[in-house]
């Protein structure tokens, strides 16, 4: 069976609407967080003290916070933030994991057991709960944060990663490599790896919106983001004792994390449907 084109399986990508609502709020989450210097009508950090508890009015779109602070401004660069730790724990859980699982696969026997009986211990233990350890082992901090997200996802990928390899490295395309004297390394690179892509694209698009979600609890416990430099989850938590004079410190970043979170499984839903051949028609 002939491999679909690229713009075959974008066709295929763009006729389901909840992928293209997936597009439009991931490229929004993007570019705010990537021009939000440039966006932000105040610095996140500058307070404002007559401007306290200002409801959302028109010098201040979403209001202020206790300090003064502008909401938007805070939201736009917590926005950098978010994708940043997003974007480092999943990159570092993806190339360590892949790695992993292709060579557990690949290798198989003994190898195989010992890598999966690690990974299965890290499966051991609920994801956050393994974060809040790591962090608070180490220290808040956004560095530390992505490291502990990082070791958290690295199974997940080890796991996708080393399905496709079992089947692929049995085929003909692969004997005949091993059979013109490739080493094993470039034969996982060039012949298996472009083969087994697909699952950990999609992966990646939902470990991302996983990954935002673990910051912001991180964050919100008091662990993530060291203040005043602005969170999500820890403009969640400081609206805690003020939401009954206050509720649009907690809605609005409240909505800017659902929406976030929403945008990455749309659009790794999307992936999913287009990348699957039992789909394809």
């Amino acid at each position: 069976m002939n491999k679909p084109s690229r713009f075959q399986t974008l066709k295929r990508f763009l006729r389901y609407r909840s992928a293209q609502i997936g597009v439009v709020l991931v490229w929004t989450y993007v570019l705010v967080a990537l021009f939000a210097a440039v966006l932000a009508p105040y610095s996140p950090i500058e307070q404002h003290a007559k401007d306290r508890l200002l409801a959302p009015n028109l010098p201040y779109l979403l209001g202020t916070d206790e300090f003064g602070r502008d909401i938007l401004s805070r939201l736009m660069h917590g926005a950098t933030n978010s994708l940043r730790v997003a974007l480092l724990s999943v990159a570092m859980a993806c190339a360590v994991g892949s790695a992993l699982g292709m060579t557990a696969g690949y290798i198989g026997g003994l190898v195989d057991n010992i890598i999966m009986r690690v990974m299965d211990l890290f499966f051991a233990f609920p994801a956050i709960l393994l974060a809040l350890t790591i962090v608070a082992a180490l220290g808040p901090g956004a560095a530390n944060t992505i490291l502990a997200i990082s070791v958290v996802y690295t199974p997940i990928f080890a796991r996708v990663a080393r399905g496709p390899v079992l089947s692929l490295k049995s085929m003909e395309f692969v004997e005949a490599a091993r059979a013109t004297g490739l080493h094993h390394p470039r034969i996982l690179l060039r012949h298996i790896l472009p083969n087994a892509i697909a699952p950990i694209i999609v992966q990646i698009t939902l470990a991302l919106s996983w990954a935002m979600l673990t910051e912001a609890g991180l964050s919100f416990l008091g662990l993530g983001t060291i203040p005043p430099a602005p969170s999500w989850g820890s403009m969640l938590s400081d609206s805690r004792k003020l939401m009954e004079i206050a509720p649009w410190m907690a809605v609005f970043p409240g909505l800017a994390i659902m929406l976030g979170v929403l945008g990455f499984n749309l659009l790794g839903d999307g992936l999913r449907d287009a990348l699957d051949p039992r789909l394809r028609s």
